[in-house]
């Protein structure tokens, strides 16, 4: 078989024109297409994500151009929360668009024109100023990011089968991971030049991504939908805050999934600690893009396998591995300097962590889906996101608390935090198991 039919065969299979299951006949027709659309779309953008990572990429460029603490323990946040948050407001605008095609379209121009900016700061500006303007930049990526979560599920859902949907993400990233890794063996064998001139210019190339994707994503064949139905997110939340006050397993599983927004916070200070331990001040990205990519491919499908058995179980182990590489990494800050424990592997360390986050990302999904029941399973996620979001919002001091403490205490907080989560996930109950 020739590479181009390989390729053909991975990303569209001939029988997806010939029988599904909640399309109609003519969005039916187009499906072949539209689900190689949306693949070559989706694996542009997590792409273009691996390209300028929040946690890593972005990170770095701030140390290296010497931005304050506060400001690379802002990024993850201020990126998660903001697209987070305005889902609550934006889902019932979006739901009024018959064709919602063109709100992705637009989301990925704003998150590509915010991270070609965020480029050229790192190009053109340097420390408290830098900082500020790189905030600001990814707060706007973050509502485009919030755009694109809403209107991407609906397209998907009217122009790709039921049993075919998850193959789109799979697919695309797979291929991300595979170019991220490529890439971050470059940077580690020195054939990439690890500057900040350099990886300014790639970040932008990450940024042009987006814009591609959404001139692929325009081509899909979407058909008008439904505008009834639709509610006001914010309110929908408000009236359902009883669930919280007569439900002790939401709010404990609430509380599980905050604590571990540890394993989702200290990768940028890991970079900084490693920007603090090397003689140019700039650290070694190319290893921690490496572990960034190799926890992503070696862990989700492992992680999926156990949490379809127990999801509480995952969370417990995978708080267990974030504590302690935490409490590692602290080691590594609090030790002097030509200690024992100064010369410790931090993207090993990295990537324990990010096997950890993983297990979280995946745990908590099924462990929501199946804690709740069809009637309240929506309500529950959109309080579980709202809670978390805030939360999120006030993980912004960490930065600050980076500034005048140290890189090391914040990492003692974030292994105490999963140390936390362990005890707090072993009360939830077994869902999976439940009768």
């Amino acid at each position: 078989m020739t590479a181009p039919a390989t390729l053909k065969r991975l990303f569209a299979d001939d029988e997806m024109a010939q029988v599904c299951r909640d399309l109609p006949d003519s969005a039916c027709r187009e499906q072949p297409r539209n689900h190689r659309l949306q693949v070559l779309s989706l694996s542009l953008t997590k792409l273009g994500e691996g390209l300028a990572d929040t946690k890593l990429v972005l990170a770095w460029l701030l140390d290296a151009i010497g931005a304050p603490t506060w400001a690379i323990g802002l990024l993850v946040p201020i990126r998660e929360s903001l697209a987070l948050l305005p889902q609550l407001l934006l889902s019932a605008h979006i739901r009024l668009m018959r064709i919602r095609k063109t709100a992705y379209i637009a989301g990925c121009i704003v998150q590509g024109c915010a991270i070609a900016a965020f480029g050229l700061v790192a190009l053109t500006l340097s420390g408290a100023t830098a900082g500020l303007a790189a905030i600001g930049l990814i707060a706007v990526f973050a509502l485009g990011r919030s755009v694109c979560s809403i209107s991407h599920k609906d397209v998907l859902a009217k122009t790709v089968d039921k049993g075919r949907r998850g193959s789109v993400s799979g697919i695309a990233g797979t291929v991300a991971a595979a170019g991220v890794l490529l890439l971050a063996l470059g940077y580690a064998s020195g054939l990439v030049p690890l500057t900040v001139p350099v990886v300014a210019m790639i970040v932008i190339l990450g940024a042009s991504l987006w814009l591609l994707a959404a001139l692929v994503f325009a081509k899909i064949e979407e058909y008008p939908g439904a505008t009834e139905g639709g509610i006001n997110g914010l309110s929908a939340v408000f009236a359902q805050l009883r669930f919280l006050r007569r439900d002790a397993q939401l709010r404990r599983f609430i509380l599980a999934r905050s604590l571990l927004l540890s394993t989702a916070l200290a990768p940028p200070f890991y970079i900084a600690l490693s920007g603090d331990s090397q003689p140019g001040g700039l650290g070694t990205l190319g290893p921690f893009m490496m572990a960034a990519a190799a926890a992503s491919l070696a862990s989700s499908y492992v992680w999926g396998r156990f949490a379809d058995r127990s999801s509480r179980r995952v969370l417990m182990m995978a708080a267990g591995l974030a504590a302690i590489a935490n409490a590692l990494a602290a080691v590594a800050a609090l030790t002097p300097q030509g200690g024992v424990f100064a010369v410790l592997p931090l993207p090993v360390l990295l990537f324990v962590v990010l096997i950890a986050h993983q297990g979280v990302r995946l745990g908590r999904s099924v462990h929501i889906v199946d804690m709740a029941d069809l009637d309240s399973r929506a309500t529950y996620t959109a309080l579980s996101n709202s809670v978390v979001g805030l939360v999120l919002l006030a993980g912004g001091s960490f930065g600050f608390l980076a500034q005048w403490f140290g890189i090391g205490t914040v990492l003692v907080i974030f292994a105490l935090m999963a140390a936390m989560a362990v005890w707090v996930a072993s009360r939830l109950d077994e869902v999976q198991s439940a009768d």
